[in-house]
């Protein structure tokens, strides 16, 4: 792979993406012309009010889920907070009991340290050497007081999948509800809602093309929440405040292009995957990690060869840029969780390549 000699090519697109040009037309009126309240009854506000249900329908299209199931919020953390404290408390009558992974996303894992100082009990299960979880601790752990278990689809650090299909057949045959961050997995892999045994997911629309500050949770109809942001009613009372028109104008238009391009994406994410592993392998500069598991596509975690992570980062940051580790951590100058989970927190050689 010949890279550039001056503008770095961007690999932290786990981090974040750039707004696709088409998103970002399909937005600019909603600014300037087309500015009402979604609330207000007059044309101005009717115009926005068609605009946000055409962009619910561009949603459902990509996930296969029903339009009033779609709850919009600011992104995935806040979808966390609502699905994980929203479901608990509507629910605690029935139990007080977590069930999640070590290596979830620190949305996930910082709500539940919160709830553990509410009287809920939380439990961490471990991984294995490739990250993935057991399905047999997952039924093991899960007791007659358990409400929710909470388990991501594509981990943010590493790129690995979960067995999703099959800890939605153990939920739903103990009875517990199931909760997935599928930030990573939307518009990267696979994804039908419908056939998933998920009862509650979310993304952020800034992982797909879309402006950041705008995501879904998305739920099945029998699932209680209470709100955790009480205004005027939006979202069928379970998302207060005004609607922000222009940026869930972007999220639905970015949806359908992911629906319409999906193919010509996965094409596009195996082609450069094969040049970076080539890249790297071929020139000894490093080797490509969890090979032998299944992984989204646009996410390689690299072990360097005779570099630290930070070091080989700096020296090829005119050709390209890339992480180590999820963007979220970067105020916290510690080790990551995810790598510690899977015992590798000691090497300060693994970068995060992302596409």
């Amino acid at each position: 792979m010949n890279l550039p000699d001056s503008t770095p090519i961007y690999y932290d697109t786990a981090s974040t993406t750039k707004v696709d040009e088409r998103v970002l037309n399909e937005m600019i009126p909603f600014f300037t012309e087309y500015y009402g309240n979604a609330s207000s009854s007059h044309q101005y506000g009717e115009k926005a009010k068609k605009a946000i249900a055409k962009s619910r329908s561009q949603i459902a299209g990509l996930i296969n889920c029903f339009e009033d199931e779609i709850i919009l919020t600011s992104g995935a953390t806040e979808s966390i907070n609502l699905a994980l404290k929203g479901f608990i408390e509507a629910n605690s009558h029935r139990g007080n009991h977590i069930v999640t992974v070590k290596t979830e996303h620190k949305a996930v894992l910082n709500t539940c340290e919160y709830l553990e100082t509410k009287g809920i009990e939380v439990t961490y299960l471990d991984v294995d050497e490739n990250g993935l979880v057991s399905l047999k601790d997952l039924e093991s752990a899960i007791t007659e007081n358990t409400l929710l278990v909470s388990i991501m689809y594509v981990n943010n650090e590493t790129g690995i999948i979960q067995p999703i299909k099959e800890i939605g057949e153990i939920t739903k045959t103990r009875e517990v509800a199931f909760f997935c961050d599928a930030t990573q997995a939307i518009g990267k892999v696979d994804f039908n809602f419908q056939s998933s045994n998920i009862d509650m997911f979310c993304f952020s629309g800034h992982k797909l093309n879309a402006p950041k500050g705008i995501g879904v949770l998305i739920k099945k109809g029998n699932i209680e929440l209470t709100p955790l942001i009480h205004g005027g009613g939006q979202e069928n009372g379970l998302r207060g405040g005004t609607y922000n028109t222009p940026l869930i104008v972007g999220l639905g238009k970015a949806c359908e292009l992911a629906k319409k391009e999906f193919n010509k994406n996965q094409q596009t994410f195996n082609s450069k995957r094969q040049d970076l592993e080539r890249y790297f392998e071929e020139n000894n500069i490093g080797k490509v990690n969890f090979k032998n598991v299944s992984c989204a596509p646009h996410i390689l975690s690299i072990t360097l060869n005779g570099y630290e992570a930070d070091e080989f980062l700096m020296m090829k940051s005119s050709e390209f840029v890339a992480s180590t580790g999820s963007a979220c951590n970067a105020s916290i100058i510690n080790e990551s969780h995810v790598l510690a989970a899977l015992s590798l927190h000691k090497k300060k050689n693994i970068i995060r390549i992302s596409i």
